[in-house]
């Protein structure tokens, strides 16, 4: 129960900490209309009209992936610039214990582009919010955002090893959401990317929600991102107090 406390605090606070962001109150703001737009437009083009709710989904989900992965990234950069990165790694209690809800609120937050982002598919553009499975698409979008909670973890180590988190961030955002198939269909892709997004949790995620929208299996890709999202948990946690102490021994924790 402490534990649950601590990380059901953690990620309140941290919560709170990125409402209270200039920035990222405007990205919040403005990306889901760009993304919205970008997804209605690519799929009116391609005469693809029937598919417009899955292109919104799928936009949605490109805004939950941008906000963990900027900020995972960026809330480590910020405790590190702050001077309180030291001190969170040397609370008693293991990294992951207190990395993980920074990871788990930047899920959270980037809940609002998947919920932004249908509702400016509708307002703007009139596309009907005619989900074939409701429940199956709470569940999977919630089951989606703890993956990619867990998968934040698995990057917020390198992110605490690196000095320049934002040099991964930029790298891994467009190639990520491309391989996983959130807007653009696996099937056009070269058949070496297929290994690759078999291996990602936002790949099932993204899945689940798009058969919970069009009335497929969803349970199934449930299970699977749900059981890869715990292996991410169980290798970001060794992983991260591996580059924990590699930072200490080389005393590059607290460098800018």
């Amino acid at each position: 129960m402490r534990t649950l406390r601590m990380l059901a605090l953690g990620t309140l606070a941290h919560v709170k900490q990125m409402s209270r962001s200039p920035f990222e109150v405007t990205i919040a703001l403005v990306v889901p209309i760009v993304q919205a737009t970008l997804a209605v437009y690519l799929f009116r083009a391609g005469q693809e009209q029937h598919r417009l709710l899955e292109a919104a989904v799928g936009a949605g989900l490109m805004g939950v992936w941008s906000s963990v992965l900027f900020g995972s990234g960026g809330a480590i950069q910020n405790q590190r610039w702050q001077g309180t990165l030291e001190m969170i790694m040397l609370a008693p209690r293991r990294p992951v214990m207190v990395i993980l809800p920074i990871t788990v609120a930047t899920g959270l937050t980037g809940t609002y582009a998947l919920l932004a982002t249908l509702a400016w598919g509708r307002i703007l553009y009139g596309i009907p919010l005619d989900f074939a499975r409701p429940f199956g698409f709470v569940v999977a979008a919630v089951v989606c955002i703890v993956a990619l909670g867990m998968f934040g973890l698995l990057l917020a180590s390198t992110f605490v090893l690196m000095r320049n988190a934002n040099a991964l961030t930029n790298t891994l955002e467009y190639p990520i959401w491309l391989v996983s198939g959130m807007l653009v269909p696996m099937t056009v892709l070269p058949a070496w990317t297929g290994p690759i997004a078999a291996v990602l949790p936002t790949t099932w995620g993204a899945r689940a929600l798009r058969e919970a929208t069009t009335g497929g299996p969803v349970w199934p890709s449930v299970a699977v991102c749900l059981g890869i999202s715990l292996i991410c948990l169980a290798f970001g946690s060794i992983s991260l107090t591996y580059v924990e102490r590699r930072a200490r021994a080389a005393a590059t924790l607290a460098l800018a």
